[in-house]
């Protein structure tokens, strides 16, 4: 399944990458953390690798490793205001559980 992005998402990467003045896209991606496993990793992309799996939605490129990709298969990216917070969402039918601060989660 691909990983896809809200419009509110993909709106918020496109001016980062505008305000960035380069980058091919985003990188999602997940790394052993926190109390619950896994850590989710965000960052921008210039070069493309060869293991990684390149996902194209709402004009957004979001580039996954294939090691990440197992654990991110489905993923909907979505950016949320709460207050006076805001920042990434992510909707992925994969976890199982995460830990109470929502830092971490597990398949």
């Amino acid at each position: 399944m691909p990983i896809t992005m809200s419009d509110s998402a993909a709106q918020r990467v496109q001016s980062f990458l505008q305000n960035r003045g380069k980058g091919l896209g985003l990188r999602l991606g997940v790394k052993t953390s926190g109390c619950s496993g896994m850590a989710y990793v965000l960052e921008f992309v210039d070069d493309v690798n060869d293991d990684d799996v390149v996902f194209e939605d709402k004009g957004v490129k979001v580039i996954v490793d294939g090691k990440s990709l197992v654990y991110l298969d489905g993923t909907q990216l979505d950016f949320v205001k709460e207050g006076l917070n805001e920042g990434f969402k992510f909707n992925n039918p994969n976890m199982s559980s995460e830990c109470g601060c929502g830092e971490s989660f597990h398949v």
